[in-house]
């Protein structure tokens, strides 16, 4: 069934209004020397142009199929792209496989605007949630999915992609987060409040895993009814400095949050400093 038109028309209002404040204009893509621009996108931004991460061929069966593509352009240059496709019948949801924004364009809140904008194609087609990964270790992505956005995670996946072997992600463990973004949500429009952690500890919440004087994971306990788990500020620089360092803290925050939610606790927000936060159900 379709979404009501009221909450549709706001949808596109505020995906249009976000595409504006980036300064771009978003749309679906179909053609194939727009898809092309995309794979080009996508292998510029992963560093991956030998084998980019995704080919013109998926593209095409994609958007021939009825699944989402869309570009974000500053005039005829296309400075960001999202790709996703419908889950199975018996599922009312998108999953949103890949997004990228150009180096020139970060910074802008082009990200953004492609999220609304496929928040407003899903509630055209009926769809109430979009779900996609995310790396957990890295800061900005948690903030700005958990936060900026207002999804949820609702599933630790160790290792998920197997060696991706690129500019962003090295040759590390591909753990991830599966998060789910309902879309009807008042926050999924934007501007969801963020997790203080100096908040958190004052009211008694335990850090789980913290930062050590070395720059490092230092453990702690995985029994609060609220826990805080830091990550690093860049991982994907600590990937190229620090490769070593970069692996101790995927293994600590893996240990700490697959813990934690094993024990019944949910990821409820996440401090912009870098620090996720953890509640345990009652």
């Amino acid at each position: 069934m379709k979404t009501a038109a009221p909450e549709q028309a706001r949808a596109v209002d505020t995906a249009l209004a976000a595409a504006r404040a980036a300064g771009v204009s978003v749309r679906d893509l179909a053609h194939l020397s727009e898809l092309n621009q995309v794979v080009d996108l996508f292998a510029t931004v992963w560093g991956r142009s030998a084998n980019p991460p995704v080919t013109i061929e998926l593209l095409r069966a994609f958007t021939k199929a009825g699944n989402y593509v869309s570009g974000a352009f500053e005039g005829d240059r296309l400075v960001g792209a999202c790709v996703g496709f419908v889950h199975a019948p018996a599922s009312d949801a998108l999953h949103s496989h890949i997004a990228g924004v150009s180096r020139s364009a970060t910074g802008r809140s082009v990200g953004f605007a492609l999220k609304q904008h496929q928040r407003s194609w899903a509630l055209a087609r009926g769809l109430s949630e979009i779900a996609w990964t995310f790396d957990p270790l890295v800061a900005r992505n948690a903030y700005f999915n958990l936060v900026k956005l207002g999804a949820r995670p609702t599933e630790y996946l160790t290792n998920f992609y197997g060696p991706m072997l690129d500019a962003i992600n090295g040759d590390e463990d591909s753990d991830r987060f599966l998060v789910r973004w309902a879309l009807r949500d008042r926050a999924a429009g934007g501007g969801t409040t963020s997790a203080v952690a100096a908040d958190e500890l004052a009211a008694g919440a335990v850090v789980a895993l913290g930062v050590a004087e070395d720059g490092g994971p230092l453990p702690g306990s995985l029994d609060g009814a609220t826990s805080l788990v830091a990550v690093p500020r860049n991982v994907e620089g600590l990937r190229t400095t620090d490769p070593d360092l970069a692996r101790r803290w995927r293994l600590a925050v893996r240990h700490a949050l697959t813990g934690l939610l094993d024990g019944g606790g949910r990821v409820d927000g996440f401090d912009r400093t870098g620090w996720y936060v953890v509640r345990r159900e009652s």
